[in-house]
C-alpha cells in the first residue's frame, strides 16, 4: 500500500513539475491562455442567507463554523481540483484521473448541497403552500412524510450524509432519500429540502444527540424557499416532457 501511495505521489509530482516547466519555458511575450470554463476553478462561496445569531436552537458559533470551514473548504477544494484537471493528458495514469474525478464530484456535490442546506434555513418552520399539498398527496399527510424524513436523518446520525427531499424530474414524484456520502444522489432529482447529517452540522451544539439537532432544524426551515424550488422543478419537468 505504501508503495502504491508513493507511486501516486511521484506521478502527481511529475505532472506538476512538467506543468511548471512548460510555463517557465513559455514565450513571455505571449499572454497566458485562460482555461476553458470546466477547469477555471473560480467558484465563489456564497454568504449565509440569514443572520446566524437569530436562528432558533442553532448557535451562531455552529452555523459560522459549518459555513466557513466545511462549505467554504469544499468550494476551495473544488477550485483546486478543477485546476489540477488541466494537467491531465492522454498519458496520465487511469488511477490519477479516477482520483481527480472522484475528488471533483465529492466537492462539487458538497458545494451544491451545502448551498441548498443553508438556503432552506432561516424560516419559522411553519409549512404552507404548494409543498404542503404535494407532500400530503405523495405521503398521505405531512406528518407521515416528516416521520420518514426524520427517520432517514436518524439512520445517518453518528456517521455522515444527507437527508434530501427531492423532486424526480423524470416522473414528477417527490422522493425522500438518504446519502451516506457527497457522491451519492438520486439521478435526475431536484433538491427541494436538504438536511446535513454530517457531525459538523450539529456536534458543536448537540454532541451526539442528533435527534435534538433534527428538531432544531425543523424549527428553522424556510418553507418559502422550498416552495420556490418546487415551482422551479415543476417547470423543468414539464419542459423535459415537452
Amino acid at each position: 500500500m505504501e508503495r502504491v501511495l508513493h507511486s501516486r505521489r511521484q506521478v502527481l509530482a511529475g505532472l506538476t513539475a512538467a506543468t511548471v516547466a512548460s510555463v517557465g519555458h513559455a514565450d513571455t511575450a505571449t499572454s497566458p491562455v485562460a482555461p476553458p470554463p470546466a477547469f477555471r476553478g473560480q467558484h465563489t462561496p456564497k454568504p449565509l442567507p440569514f443572520d446566524p445569531a437569530k436562528l432558533n436552537g442553532l448557535s451562531e458559533r455552529l452555523l459560522i463554523s459549518h459555513h466557513d470551514n466545511n462549505y467554504v473548504g469544499a468550494v476551495k477544494n473544488l477550485n483546486r481540483l478543477e485546476q489540477e484537471l488541466t494537467q491531465v493528458t492522454k498519458d496520465t495514469p487511469a488511477f490519477v484521473v479516477g482520483g481527480l474525478r472522484q475528488g471533483e464530484l465529492t466537492f462539487r456535490n458538497s458545494m451544491v448541497l451545502h448551498e441548498a442546506y443553508f438556503g432552506n434555513l432561516g424560516g419559522d418552520g411553519k409549512i404552507s403552500g404548494a409543498i404542503e399539498t404535494a407532500l400530503s398527496a405523495a405521503y398521505g399527510s405531512v406528518d407521515a412524510w416528516q416521520l420518514h424524513f426524520r427517520a432517514t436523518g436518524a439512520s445517518l446520525a453518528g456517521g455522515s450524509g444527507w437527508a434530501i427531499l427531492g423532486y424526480e424530474l423524470t416522473t414528477g414524484e417527490l422522493r425522500t432519500t438518504g446519502a451516506n456520502h457527497h457522491t451519492q444522489s438520486l439521478a435526475a432529482s431536484w433538491p427541494l429540502l436538504v438536511m446535513d447529517m454530517y457531525e459538523h452540522a450539529y456536534a458543536l451544539d448537540f454532541g451526539a444527540a442528533a435527534a435534538r439537532y433534527v428538531d432544531a432544524y425543523f424549527a428553522n426551515i424556510q418553507w418559502d424557499v422550498v416552495n420556490q424550488r418546487l415551482e422551479q422543478a415543476v417547470r423543468i419537468a414539464r419542459s423535459l416532457r415537452g
